[in-house]
């Protein structure tokens, strides 16, 4: 393979280009290529040096094919010195992003110019790490401590001109990256700038107050997280230290942040959403026209998907049963549009053109004879999707695609009301539908496999995560949902609160216990569901019914201000209210139940337990393909501790066969949802882990 990176001489200019497509990652031999030329620079006449990305992009971080393997030389900390210590100019081009490694080799060089749209970011915190070839020390140098981990801590992405006006770019241009590069060398050399290295620069002031503020932010917005606050102390401290001290504090972090479970947990988040993607059976097949979309109902869901779909580029039909509800529906698509406009997301005028042009809010099913794709977002009732369904059937195109938006009804069933079973699918998208990543492909019996690859194709079309699942009560993630939060309802009735379960929970790292969730989505939700499953209910089946009786109180949760917890403005996130516990223990009384205490850890390994076992039966019985399948359904859908790595490898990570003696003791008292899962027997007796799975 040709050297992706090569040195070129332009006169006094000497051009190191860095070819390693698609992103000109910083592999080994990209870090060999820069010291070499780097070195070819140093002994050549040129008298100052350009380094510029080819393609699209500069630098857009580490190669992601050496993760996992052991490191080798040159690492790119001493790659970044090498530049660095050059004794002439050495001007950086930054087009497209430079991310994580990228943006740290722009920092070792000594002036940086940015095209207009690129973008800088330091997202290692991403991967459970901390920036690891410099950027702990040298951004900090440059720009201030605050304002730099302000940029390491969020790892969000800053633009050219917020880089210009915090001082990462000197200077901004309109050329191509050559061009521009070319132009600033010329600048350097017409002025005669001298080598200006930023690991020699002093520290500015901090604002202490600042930082202080800074850290409680951080915490309170990665809850469990350790790498984001060790960033912070790396480069407090190791900015207080000659240059080279700082680097080694910085690496010692790195290596400590790697070997964390985090660290493993995160990596395994990271390939895992690229893998379900990736589905054998659509391989090589080609997805059908995907440019008019269809929707029926404009309520929360169906409003959302609208959005989502204007934002992506797609024309939208939206079908509402009268005048009164097509205005309604097109007012609320409207607000949400507006709030992303105001937001910077969306120019003024852009949103008219889509309200005006791409959008057609009407009670006509005859207007969707041409869509390829209709989303059905109705009332969660097999009756009205069945009728639904037989309109669509009946003015639809041939090949338009039909998908369901269920959250728990078969989909199989409801294909059976058309004469096109294969053009039927289930897309279930979670709530709001323009903003959660999340969308679960229920691919059932008949779904041809063209129709699958159009509902992956949909899911990158609006940046979203698909995961296939197969045609159950609730598919992955909903199933799921349903035996872990029965197993939180059995502890409440055997004596633990549901604010204990709460706080144990938002301490193991979830955002939201069960019962603020519940309070959040409203109460009603709830209830309707355990109205549905009724008929299916099995004898001497345990679960809490307190929720039944504060949805006949009237409290139906924040929307009323009272749920399990008090929402007012005293307390708008909510406080505990006591008379809930008193519901509880009546209905305990009623059951015969002693309750007994709880302790949070306990409260964790149930909770968990439950949800891992009921994945084990999802994965065994084919609904998910893969144990990354249901990982990737609870961290996008359910609020799953990224850190944590999602259900099943954290199951790995505590050991399989400690999970199983947590469910064969809970089990003892009788309960169905404690039925060990077959596949789970068969690791641990095989001494084999989900992962070996995947």
């Amino acid at each position: 393979m040709e050297n992706p990176v090569r040195y070129e001489a332009h006169g006094d200019i000497g051009v190191i280009r860095v070819d390693n497509p698609p992103v000109n990652a910083t592999s080994h031999a990209v870090r060999e290529g820069l010291v070499a030329c780097a070195r070819e620079f140093a002994a050549s006449p040129q008298k100052v040096a350009v380094i510029v990305g080819e393609g699209r992009t500069f630098i857009a971080g580490a190669d992601i094919t050496e993760f996992g393997k052991a490191p080798r030389e040159p690492h790119l900390p001493d790659a970044i010195n090498v530049i660095e210590a050059l004794d002439k100019p050495v001007v950086c081009v930054i087009h497209g992003t430079a991310l994580g490694g990228g943006f740290e080799v722009a920092l070792g060089s000594h002036y940086r110019v940015m095209l207009r749209g690129a973008r800088i970011g330091l997202p290692e915190v991403n991967l459970g790490l901390l920036p690891g070839a410099g950027g702990t020390q040298r951004l900090p140098r440059l720009i201030g401590i605050v304002p730099a981990a302000e940029i390491f801590t969020s790892a969000k992405m800053i633009s050219a001109e917020d880089c210009l006006a915090l001082g990462i770019a000197d200077d901004l241009s309109n050329d191509d990256p050559f061009e521009a590069g070319m132009a600033m060398a010329r600048k350097v050399l017409a002025e005669g700038l001298p080598v200006r290295r930023v690991s020699e620069m002093s520290v500015p002031p901090t604002d202490e107050a600042a930082l202080e503020a800074l850290k409680k932010k951080v915490a309170r917005a990665n809850r469990g997280h350790v790498c984001h606050l060790k960033a912070i102390e790396v480069a407090v401290e190791g900015t207080k230290l000659p240059f080279t001290e700082g680097m080694k504090l910085e690496r010692a972090a790195f290596w400590e942040m790697m070997q964390t479970p985090q660290r493993a947990a995160m990596i395994h988040a990271f390939f895992a959403e690229r893998k379900v993607a990736s589905l054998p059976e659509i391989k090589g097949v080609e997805p059908r026209d995907l440019s008019k979309i269809g929707i029926i109902g404009g309520g929360t869901m169906g409003g959302g998907i609208a959005v989502s779909c204007l934002l992506s580029g797609l024309s939208v039909t939206l079908i509402e049963r009268d005048a009164e509800s097509v205005e309604k529906a097109h007012n609320g698509i409207a607000r949400t549009l507006a709030d992303s406009v105001k937001r910077g997301k969306l120019g003024a005028e852009a949103r008219d053109m889509l309200l005006s042009e791409r959008l057609l809010v009407t009670d006509s099913y005859g207007k969707l004879s041409d869509a390829d794709l209709v989303i059905e977002a109705v009332f969660e009732s097999m009756e009205v999707k069945k009728d639904v369904f037989t309109k669509l059937d009946a003015v639809c195109k041939p090949g338009a695609v039909l998908a369901s938006n269920t959250s728990y009804l078969d989909v199989d069933e409801i294909a059976a009301m058309t004469k096109r079973p294969e053009d039927v699918i289930g897309l279930h998208f979670f709530s709001p539908a323009h903003v959660m990543k999340l969308l679960e492909v229920v691919v059932a019996a008949k779904t041809a496999k063209d129709v699958v690859a159009t509902g992956f194709a949909l899911a990158k079309k609006l940046k979203k995560v698909p995961v296939r699942a197969g045609v159950c009560d609730g598919f992955i993630g909903n199933r799921i949902l349903k035996t872990y939060r029965t197993a939180a309802d059995i502890m409440v009735l055997e004596g633990a609160s549901p604010f204990q379960v709460d706080k144990a929970l938002e301490e193991f790292g979830f955002a939201m216990g069960p019962y603020a969730v519940a309070d959040l989505a409203g109460i009603d939700i709830g209830y309707l569901t355990r109205k549905r499953l009724v008929p299916t209910r099995k004898p001497g089946e345990r679960f809490g019914e307190w929720g039944d009786v504060l949805y006949e109180l009237g409290r139906l949760g924040r929307k009323t201000g009272r749920g399990h917890y008090i929402y007012d403005d005293e307390t708008p996130k909510g406080r505990p209210d006591p008379e809930v516990e008193e519901i509880i223990a009546k209905e305990r009384r009623a059951k015969g139940i002693t309750p007994r205490d709880f302790t949070d850890a306990e409260i964790v390994e149930r909770y968990m337990a439950a949800m891992i076992n009921e994945g084990a039966k999802v994965v065994g019985e084919g609904i998910a393909q893969r144990p990354l399948d249901v990982d990737v359904t609870k961290l996008y859908g359910y609020g799953f501790p990224r850190f944590r790595g999602g259900p099943m490898h954290y199951a790995d990570e505590i050991g399989l066969a400690k999970v199983l003696a947590t469910i064969e003791e809970a089990g003892k008292a009788g309960d169905d949802i404690w039925e060990p899962a077959p596949l789970l027997k068969e690791l641990v007796a095989g001494d084999k882990t989900f992962a070996s799975l995947n």
